[in-house]
């Protein structure tokens, strides 16, 4: 039995496949990016899942893909947790633009991005991915991501920068208390994907000139300081994996038009395909 996950900062999807390729369950769980959870939350956030601790010795094979698993070392971080867990299975580790790149079923060149809590960018040039920006997180980089979102909504709320019927019904959707949001940012697990709870709130009440000007700086900042960094951005499609690119395709068509780039697809959940993909290579 294999094992396929896709793993954002906010969620990971699971699906288990048996010896002939069938899909036995598909279950959810929290986010497990190693960049920014300590072991030990990782680790309880996979055996208190029922199902997958039910199964946890008959996996032989994983195939983890994830936010935030860029590096070897954060590879190794997670290779020790789930070698705890699953004692007999063989685990891989990629990182979350691979996972993208497969789910758009495609050899040919392209941009990939991920829109999602957090943000990333790669070229695909047919077989193999590559990258010219580092990705440093949500606190400084991470742009038209859920969390950039997060942090422009609050940084506005909180410097009256936004129009005051939009801060009543914002004010009306959480608690926006100083001392609950700086326990969210400064003291819980997580708190990327608490901005990115907070950037919901943007992506649902977008059509209005504050939201649009907000949305599409976002954008703007994320072509230029990822997709454009490759020189091949003028000639090949721009593919878009995540949640955050599924609910703004309309605004990335408009953004994209303005730089003259070439909109591929927008794929909202990849594992899909990454779990067709693997249960067909058993």
């Amino acid at each position: 039995m294999i094992l396929v996950a896709d793993s954002g900062s906010t969620k990971t999807n699971w699906i288990a496949i048996d010896e002939s390729g069938e899909n036995i369950f598909t279950i959810d769980t929290k986010g497990l990016n190693p960049a920014v959870l300590p072991k030990k939350t990782i680790y309880n956030r996979v055996v208190k899942n029922e199902d997958l601790n039910k199964i946890k010795k008959q996996i032989k094979k994983i195939f983890f893909y994830g936010a935030g698993c860029g590096t070897e070392t954060a590879k190794g971080y997670l290779k020790e947790v789930f070698g705890d867990i699953f004692s007999n299975a063989d685990i891989e580790i990629y990182e979350d633009t691979i996972a993208a790149v497969k789910s758009l079923q495609t050899n040919d060149p392209a941009i990939v991005c991920i829109l999602g809590t957090g943000s990333n960018c790669s070229y695909f040039d047919g077989k193999r991915t590559h990258q010219k920006i580092v990705s440093l997180g949500y606190i400084i980089m991470d742009d038209a991501s859920g969390n950039y979102y997060g942090k422009q909504l609050l940084r506005d709320y909180y410097y009256n920068k936004m129009p005051k019927d939009y801060a009543e019904e914002m004010g009306k959707a959480y608690d926006l208390s100083p001392d609950i949001v700086k326990e969210n940012l400064y003291k819980k697990d997580n708190p990327n994907t608490y901005l990115a709870q907070i950037g919901r709130f943007l992506i649902e009440n977008k059509k209005n000139d504050y939201a649009q000007k907000v949305i599409k700086i976002g954008l703007r900042s994320f072509i230029e300081n990822q997709i454009l960094q490759f020189d091949e951005s003028a000639s090949v499609p721009v593919h878009f994996v995540g949640s955050i690119a599924h609910f703004l395709s309309d605004e990335i068509k408009e953004v994209f038009e303005e730089y003259n780039l070439k909109l591929g697809k927008i794929v909202r959940h990849p594992i899909v395909t990454l779990a067709k993909y693997h249960s067909e290579n058993i």
